[in-house]
């Protein structure tokens, strides 16, 4: 049996993963105060630390720990020299650790590189040249992906020019009473939306969109409106900003990652709005901040990529 480790402490969830001859996940949502927008990256840094032993207990529950070939890890949120947060520093940690105490060797990744190997993983699809929308809490990026079996080579070429999509759910999902992250609950009250006439202005050019504005009407319709109409304009809005975005920049194949990505609705209306497009989605369960793509991405590289590769992440940790 081959097994290889993954870790991952973004900005709201604490992940550990196993795959290989078997695939686990376990991971824990940061907790945020009642009306609160996020942590502070020193309160991330801490809550990783704290919860990462008793996730690893269980990841490894029950497994020979012989068995494990590698460990990956997250130690930044983009493959880009600078791109850097304090809560990935926990899990480059614990990672460090990890490896040396199982004798077998630590590669490291970037955040979104997990996401896009988890996508492409759980759908089974591995193009070598697509595009990917990256749709997070923090992130809402269209990059130019080009692949070669071992690592993602990513450009930027549209997205926001301030929030995030993830954001624009988030505020508006707090300003309604919601607990923080809202995703899940503004999505499942989307789908229930009596009325749909409501409708939130974005502009686009070239790719990007900026959604400040959109959250300015939104947060002004708060409380005046019902809440499930309101959600189904947000991510109406998201919606029809990325099908916008991908026209401009004239995509074709697309794989969509990241939590805001499991929307259920949103999927939905990018699906029944995609005309020429070709769209895969990672699963939902994948979508999420979690660490099997970076686990993936470690047996690649175990497995296939350590003679053949030029380009070692390893060395961002030196």
């Amino acid at each position: 049996m081959s097994l290889y480790i993954g870790i991952d402490t973004s900005n709201y969830t604490t992940s550990f993963a196993l795959c290989g001859d078997l695939d686990r996940s376990v991971r824990k949502i940061l907790d945020v105060k009642q009306g609160e927008r996020g942590v502070r990256q020193s309160d991330g840094v801490f809550m990783h630390l704290k919860q990462a032993p008793e996730l690893y207990s269980e990841l490894v529950k029950g497994i020979d720990l012989s068995e494990v070939k590698a460990v990956g890890v997250s130690i930044s949120p983009r493959a880009v020299e600078g791109s850097y947060m304090p809560v990935f520093v926990a899990g480059t940690a614990f990672a460090h650790i990890c490896a040396q105490t199982l004798g077998v060797p630590l590669f490291s990744f970037s955040h979104q590189d997990g996401h896009i190997m988890a996508g492409l993983s759980s759908c089974g699809v591995f193009w070598d040249s697509f595009f990917s929308v990256h749709l997070s809490g923090g992130t809402f990026e269209i990059l130019k992906t080009e692949y070669d079996g071992i690592t993602f080579k990513n450009t930027i070429v549209g997205g926001t020019k301030d929030i995030s999509a993830g954001q624009l759910i988030d505020r508006v999902g707090v300003a309604c009473g919601m607990k923080f992250p809202c995703g899940k609950e503004v999505s499942d009250l989307a789908e229930h939306a009596a009325e749909k006439m409501l409708r939130l202005s974005v502009s686009e050019k070239d790719g990007y969109v900026n959604f400040s504005g959109a959250e300015t009407q939104a947060l002004r319709k708060a409380g005046q409106v019902d809440t499930p109409e309101l959600c189904f304009a947000v991510l109406r809005c998201i919606g029809e900003s990325i099908i916008r975005c991908l026209k401009s920049v004239n995509a074709s194949k697309v794989l969509f990652v990241g939590g805001v990505a499991s929307s259920s609705y949103l999927r939905k209306f990018l699906n029944d709005n995609k005309g020429s497009f070709e769209f895969i989605f990672a699963s939902a369960e994948m979508s999420t901040d979690n660490a099997w793509g970076i686990a993936k991405l470690a047996q690649r590289r175990s497995e296939y990529g350590a003679k053949n590769c030029n380009c070692q992440p390893d060395k961002w940790l030196h």
